[in-house]
C-alpha cells in the first residue's frame, strides 16, 4: 500500500516538472483540488484527483519502462534480447520478469554476461515454441 502512496506522489511530481509549473502555481492546484498545499498531505482519493487535474492539464503519464542502459561489456547481449523480444512483441517488462524468475534480480541490464546469456537461451526457447524464428 505504502509503495502505491509513493508511486502515485512521484506520478504528480513527475506531471508537474513534464508540464514546468512553478511552485505557486502546483500549490494553487493543488489547493483548488483538494484543499492541501502538499502533496503528502492527500488522501488516496484526493491524490487521483489531482492526477486527473494534471492529465486534462496536458500531461501525459508514459506507458512502459524505459530502454535499458547496460555497460558497455554487455551492451551487444542486451540488443539481442531487445530484439527477441521486440520479434516476439513483449515489453521489456517480460524480460525483467524473466531476470526475476531466473535469477532474482530486478532488471534485465543488472544482469552480469553468463545471465544475460540465459535469458537469451529463454528467449529464444519462448521464440521456438511458439513457433517464431530465432537466431
Amino acid at each position: 500500500m505504502k509503495d502505491r502512496r509513493n508511486q502515485q506522489l512521484s506520478k504528480i511530481h513527475i506531471a508537474k516538472k513534464d508540464l514546468g509549473m512553478d511552485d505557486d502555481s502546483y500549490r494553487a492546484m493543488l489547493v483548488r483540488i483538494a484543499g492541501k498545499t502538499s502533496a503528502k498531505d492527500l488522501s488516496p482519493l484526493q491524490t487521483a484527483n489531482v492526477l486527473r487535474e494534471l492529465e486534462r492539464l496536458g500531461w501525459q503519464p508514459k506507458r512502459g519502462r524505459a530502454k535499458p542502459k547496460p555497460a558497455a561489456d554487455r551492451a551487444k547481449l542486451v540488443s539481442k534480447i531487445e530484439a527477441q523480444l521486440a520479434d516476439a512483441g513483449r515489453p521489456w517488462a517480460y524480460g525483467d520478469g524473466i531476470a526475476k524468475r531466473l535469477y532474482k534480480v530486478e532488471k534485465v541490464e543488472w544482469l552480469n554476461p553468463e545471465q544475460l546469456r540465459g535469458v537469451v537461451a529463454a528467449l529464444a526457447y519462448d521464440a521456438k515454441r511458439h513457433g517464431r524464428q530465432h537466431e
